[in-house]
């Protein structure tokens, strides 16, 4: 009898753990790394991640190891779930000890802060053509995957049996993966789809209401296209899980880190101290930063993203931002 090979999971926080969880309830073996050692021995000790992932248990086939060249000796598809200012990081000490097999896969959302690359870019970069490429994202929050209710994902590759094979192990009774081929697309509506839910908190902070939340999700889905089509990714993609899903789910419920710090920044208090009370990275921060550098560099209009900009690194009042917004000239839709 074959015992499939194990799925390492690079990244220990919520979103890694309970991929996890779920790829080890689903009977693969997984092992899970860090790149902080020390978040490591108590997830061991504790048979649970306490810290992000309270209350979930880990299954039996789910195994603690933080020797990354252990890891990579034993399994040769790799997830890495990390945030996006740690990637290239990871990639480049993967880049030591990748097996020759090696099949990649990641579920950060980002671009990369310094240079502004998509993620695949990245992994390019450092892995080389040859390597199998994979984006798994969509609608989801890490703890209701853990907790097993319907979810629904997306599973984007260069190589199409590297796509169904993830697919086929992400499924289970409760959550539903598709397959796709527009990385691009994928990447660029799970990284400006932060940028707009912090626009949304912001909204919904200052009692707008359901009309102005609306109108932000819609127009930022056009920002979110218009990006992407401008990067070559295919316009159908946005209507999907991965783009107006991702985008909603972000947008409406206080699971979303980058709402709640939206709804903190419209209360007045400060970028640093919201940063700091929330304890994980926002990711929608820097993915401002990014994504404006770079829609000023392929010339598309980006008005929302531009005053959430202008709110996180210019000192702009919320308050100010959506007058200056609502203030732009008549165009057609």
């Amino acid at each position: 009898m074959n015992i499939p090979a194990p799925i390492g999971i690079l990244g220990a926080g919520s979103w890694g753990t309970a991929l996890a969880i779920l790829l080890a309830r689903n009977g693969r073996r997984v092992l899970l790394w860090s790149v902080d050692k020390t978040e490591l021995a108590p997830l061991a000790a504790d048979g649970e991640n306490r810290q992000y992932l309270p209350g979930h248990r880990f299954p039996d086939t789910l195994d603690i190891e933080p020797q990354l060249h252990r890891l990579t000796a034993a399994a040769s598809d790799l997830l890495v779930v990390v945030p996006s200012h740690g990637f290239r990081a990871t990639l480049t000490q993967l880049s030591g000890c990748t097996p020759k097999s090696l099949r990649l896969a990641w579920a950060t959302k980002g671009f990369e802060h310094d240079t502004g690359k998509l993620l695949h870019e990245v992994a390019q970069e450092i892995l080389g053509d040859r390597v199998p490429l994979a984006v798994v994202s969509g609608p989801t929050f890490a703890a209701e995957v853990a907790a097993g209710v319907p979810t629904a994902i997306t599973v984007a590759s260069n190589n199409a049996a590297f796509a169904a094979h993830l697919a086929r192990c992400l499924h289970s009774n409760n959550l539903r993966a598709y397959t796709a081929s527009d990385i691009t697309g994928v990447e660029v509506g799970g990284a400006v789809k932060n940028i707009i839910a912090i626009g949304c908190g912001i909204s919904d902070g200052l009692k707008f209401g359901a009309n102005a939340r609306a109108a932000l999700i819609t127009r930022g889905l056009a920002e979110i296209t218009r990006l992407g089509m401008a990067l070559g990714a295919r316009a159908g993609t946005f209507q999907g899980l991965t783009g107006l899903g991702d985008l909603v789910l972000t947008c409406t419920d206080d699971q979303s880190r980058n709402r709640r710090l939206g709804l903190r920044l419209a209360a007045g208090e400060e970028r640093k101290a919201i940063e700091k009370d929330i304890g994980q990275v926002v990711e929608g921060i820097y993915a401002a930063a990014a994504v404006h550098k770079l829609a000023q560099r392929l010339g598309v209009d980006m008005p929302i993203t531009e005053q959430i900009y202008r709110i996180l690194y210019a000192g702009l009042a919320p308050r100010a931002a959506v007058e200056a917004l609502m203030a732009r000239e008549l165009k057609h839709e």
